[in-house]
């Protein structure tokens, strides 16, 4: 009889601890799924945090208002097995969002901060450099040297902690992306012999115009002097080869610095410069690679932020004459 009793209370025992486990599951469950965010929160899970240090930062940052809700947390992410898959980041958690929807997001990196990085057109390599540098999201050293017209000009968003090296490399990729991609839809018989030709004539039309209506025009002009032999004639290839880092002299162009010979001098020399006088953006790559169909030899400023084009010389100085008039 002793016996029987014993385990009849056993299994009473065993029922109801059977009993409160599962109440206490159904509840742990629906206490998951409950909205426990009362406002927008953000917050930053360094790299390499487990579940335990996600589930205090989330506690001492008010997302998980009390301890049975980091209890809670712990709980249900470790039965469903995420744990592993938590990601470091920085991130706005919406209010009113449950446990389940926090683990999603962190799962998935969604609602992640990420900071806005703009690479303006017509920028030397040093200077995105120094873009990169300023950018205080970022981390490391530069260690890093692109060559200016390697890294292409647009907006990229990076995330806290990014390393900067790593910013390099993604512009250098995209640039390596976008020529491959124009390079192969070029126009036919074009006087460029490789991708690289037209980087470096694309940076050359991206210094002479702000205009992107004109930068096919002026492409063209370009392409039509490469195919004749006469040389391009570009202030800004001369002002590159005495000012590389920045690509502007803080003065104006001297008679003398065109007469002054260097690689990039396209009053001196024939043909190309020996390299990009800086980073085109995409607009310019795809004029050179699709120009306008025309004879202009000759473009001069017209005193609107724009250029007067010409066939002839003769129309040209006519061109000339009328903005000297102007600048008078």
């Amino acid at each position: 009889m002793l016996l029987k009793r014993l385990l009849t209370g056993l299994i009473s025992l065993l029922l109801t601890i059977s009993l409160g486990l599962g109440a206490a599951w159904i509840w742990g469950k629906e206490r998951y799924q409950a909205p426990v965010s009362a406002t927008q929160v953000r917050v930053e899970i360094p790299r390499g945090a487990g579940l335990n240090r996600i589930s205090q930062i989330l506690s001492q940052r008010g997302v998980l208002p009390s301890q049975i809700d980091g209890y809670v947390f712990l709980m249900m992410v470790t039965a469903a097995r995420q744990g592993a898959s938590l990601q470091a980041g920085e991130y706005d958690i919406p209010a009113g969002s449950s446990m389940a929807e926090i683990t999603d997001i962190l799962r998935t990196g969604r609602n992640r901060v990420h900071y806005p990085l703009t690479v303006p057109e017509g920028l030397t390599s040093p200077e995105v450099l120094r873009l990169i540098s300023s950018m205080p999201e970022l981390d490391g050293a530069l260690s890093l040297k692109p060559a200016t017209g390697t890294l292409l000009p647009e907006t990229y968003a990076f995330l806290r902690g990014d390393q900067r090296d790593d910013a390099v490399r993604r512009m250098q990729a995209a640039m390596d992306k976008a020529v491959s991609d124009l390079w192969a839809q070029r126009a036919p018989d074009l006087p460029l012999k490789n991708k690289e030709q037209a980087i470096i004539l694309a940076s050359v039309v991206e210094k002479e115009t702000g205009l992107p209506a004109e930068r096919p025009r002026v492409a063209a002009v370009f392409i039509n002097r490469l195919r004749l032999g006469m040389p391009l004639q570009s202030d800004p290839t001369v002002i590159y080869g005495l000012a590389p880092e920045t690509g502007t002299l803080g003065r104006p162009l001297l008679r003398s610095d065109l007469e002054t010979d260097h690689p990039w001098n396209t009053y001196t020399r024939s043909g190309l410069p020996t390299s990009p006088i800086a980073n085109p953006g995409l607009a310019s790559l795809a004029a050179v690679l699709h120009p306008a169909s025309t004879k202009d030899l000759y473009f001069v400023a017209d005193g609107t932020g724009g250029h007067a084009f010409a066939s002839t010389l003769a129309e040209h100085n006519k061109n000339v004459a009328a903005w000297k008039k102007l600048q008078r």
